[in-house]
């Protein structure tokens, strides 16, 4: 057994021994999602300060633990409150919690994200669903030791985001009469927003949103054998686009949108 392996084992067992629920569903809340764990049915919680050598949410907005419990019919671990890596942290630790999910049983992943939108069709306040993305800004979460117990050393990226939730989702949303749009995200190391030369620069590249998550997190979930999902909230338009850019408008804009967003998410995993 490597040591990373042993390390992750490590931290699968410290939550046994609080739950011996498994989940099917792993969901990532972003900002302004962090509510939503009061829609989950919960059988467990467990804050990451209490599990060993496990990186720890520093961004307000991010509370910091896992929820386990049942959306509908639905088992779901839901991680209120990612780490990124512009805390501090590396990529590898970045991805542990989902490293961590799956270990637990989790076969499909549901990201979500607040991002700045590129698409000159996209407005603030829009659902766009992702399609593919763009992870070559930030260090890849896979240098290094592989864990051949959790997957390959070069995994395929072709189909990042499984085209049969993509389908689903959107099915879901037009059921609901909730807009959602799709394309392609870009993820940044953060926390400085971008220059509008970057942005330029992201748009010839075909990026429809940027944000300081979620790829690396897609990345891994993919070589691991998960399918993956991911939905991005539309907070601001991208430097350049619109106004100066501020993380409270952020918080504000997520907040508007958190009782719809909610929506979309609880009939995605209800019925997943």
């Amino acid at each position: 057994m490597s040591r990373q392996y042993a390390k992750l084992q490590n931290v699968v067992d410290e939550i046994r021994r609080v739950t011996d629920f498994v989940p099917t569903v792993a969901v990532v809340l972003g900002s302004g999602l962090g509510d939503f764990a009061k829609e989950i049915d919960k059988v467990a919680e467990v804050k990451y300060t209490s599990l060993s050598d496990f990186p720890v949410s520093t961004v307000s907005g991010h509370e910091g633990k896992f929820i386990f419990g049942k959306v509908g019919k639905t088992n779901v671990v839901c991680m209120q409150g990612r780490v990124h890596f512009y805390e501090g942290y590396t990529t590898k630790e970045v991805v542990m919690p989902i490293r961590i999910m799956k270990m637990l049983g989790a076969k499909t992943l549901v990201l979500t994200n607040a991002a700045g939108g590129l698409n000159s069709s996209f407005k603030v306040g829009d659902f766009m669903q992702i399609t593919g993305h763009i992870s070559s800004f930030v260090p890849s979460p896979l240098i290094g030791e592989n864990v051949d117990e959790l997957g390959e050393r070069f995994p395929d990226m072709t189909e990042v985001y499984d085209k049969n939730l993509i389908t689903y989702i959107n099915d879901i949303a037009s059921n609901l009469d909730i807009e959602i749009k799709q394309g392609v995200y870009l993820q940044t190391t953060g926390p400085n927003y971008e220059t509008p030369e970057e942005i330029k620069m992201f748009g010839l590249l075909g990026a429809d949103a940027v944000g300081m998550s979620t790829a690396v997190e897609a990345m891994v979930a993919c070589s691991m054998g998960m399918k993956v999902a991911g939905i991005s909230l539309i907070t601001n338009l991208a430097a350049g686009l619109g106004n100066k850019l501020s993380h409270e408008e952020v918080k504000q804009v997520a907040s508007e949108k958190t009782e719809v967003f909610k929506k979309l998410l609880y009939n995605v995993l209800e019925n997943i």
